[in-house]
């Protein structure tokens, strides 16, 4: 194989890429790109096994062929030439050679038989959208998935289709549930997917400056996405989210409206003086005007804090994880936000003002 390059876009794409190898010391052939020169371009394949991706970039092919080579060092040897050099690259017997005018390098090969193949989608459901209505998805509830794999199907973003023509997307650690509804063009049809959470952070990354439609298609084993010259395609668990519709109550007993500002920075204050269980307690006394957030540690000291806000219904007192309910505000576009309280022992839930697109409940602690 050789091909001849522009030193940039040759690098631009080697870093799309490289992200989605794999670290097995067992399989080192996952931590390779798989470079294909055919028909005036190269194709560029990389896999970890849970996600892969395939983009093609037109170049001079000399010669055909394939090649497997290191995805790291590729990536930081070009990224360390000038950026005005023209790239050779030429692969002889177990070795890729890469040259510019100044600079040789010679890389250890893999062999190429031993590459994965990128699973292709040829028997799902298809729709077409706009990257950033899923990114928004995506980003609004992420943070809440379960980060280990003892349950994969809370360890996974739910994605669903529902009657208000939105894509639902949900995901809960146990501990609290966030889910967002992101309006879309009207589809016949869409398979309810859960996309593992370790998968998540490399599809926002790939499609945030996407600018173009995307073609996402979803089956029984998997999830892909295409656009220009790009497929990405992931694995999708295979397993039932649970019901967390039941979750959510229809009725608020005590109701706080606080402008959000305010309230994140009541919340930093309080976190300088929460224990290791990052817990702060809420106290609302309607009657007497009274929102205040009080944090204790033993080691250092306690803080109390009264904020204005809009109160009404029952007195009410509970604790929360500081870190749960912060993660939360970065969903909120509102200004103002809700805080709906059902009783000692119920869900917090929190939501912003004249939004019904994003809720989030938080379970209170016991301690």
């Amino acid at each position: 194989m050789k091909i001849e390059c522009i030193k940039e876009k040759f690098l631009e794409a080697i870093q799309r890429v490289e992200k989605m190898t794999g670290k097995n010391v067992t399989l080192p052939i996952l931590s390779c790109i798989n470079i294909e020169a055919r028909n005036s371009q190269i194709t560029l394949r990389a896999t970890n096994l849970d996600i892969g991706i395939e983009l093609s970039l037109p170049v001079k092919v000399v010669e055909e062929g394939m090649v497997s080579v290191s995805g790291a060092v590729l990536s930081q040897f070009l990224s360390n030439l000038s950026k005005s050099e023209k790239c050779v690259l030429e692969s002889s017997e177990d070795i890729v050679i890469i040259s510019t005018d100044r600079t040789t390098a010679k890389i250890k090969t893999q062999p190429s038989e031993d590459f994965p193949v990128i699973p292709k989608i040829s028997d799902g459901v298809s729709i077409t959208l706009e990257p950033q209505s899923f990114v928004k998805g995506l980003r609004s509830v992420w943070y809440s998935a379960a980060v280990t794999s003892m349950k994969p199907e809370i360890s996974s973003i739910y994605v669903y289709y529902d009657e208000n023509e939105s894509l639902v997307f949900v995901a809960t650690d146990s501990f609290r549930l966030a889910e967002k509804q992101v309006k879309i063009k009207k589809i016949k049809e869409f398979s309810a997917v859960l996309i593992p959470f370790k998968n998540v952070a490399e599809i926002i990354h790939m499609l945030e400056n996407v600018t173009e439609t995307v073609e996402l298609m979803v089956s029984q084993n998997q999830i892909s996405f295409l656009w220009n010259s790009t497929y990405l395609v992931s694995r999708v668990v295979d397993s039932s989210f649970p019901d967390y519709k039941q979750l959510i109550s229809k009725e608020t007993k005590t109701e706080v409206v606080i402008l959000k500002q305010d309230f994140f920075q009541a919340l930093k204050l309080a976190h300088v003086f929460s224990d290791s269980f990052h817990q702060i307690t809420m106290k609302i006394v309607p009657g007497d005007k009274l929102f205040e957030i009080t944090t204790r540690n033993n080691d250092i000291g306690e803080n109390k804090n009264n904020l204005d806000a809009v109160l009404k219904g029952e007195d009410v007192t509970m604790s929360f994880n500081y870190k749960y309910i912060t993660d939360c505000l970065q969903s909120i576009s509102t200004d103002s936000l809700s805080l709906s309280f059902n009783g000692p022992g119920r869900p917090l839930v929190v939501r912003g003002i004249s939004d019904s697109t994003f809720t989030y409940i938080v379970m209170p602690m016991n301690k």
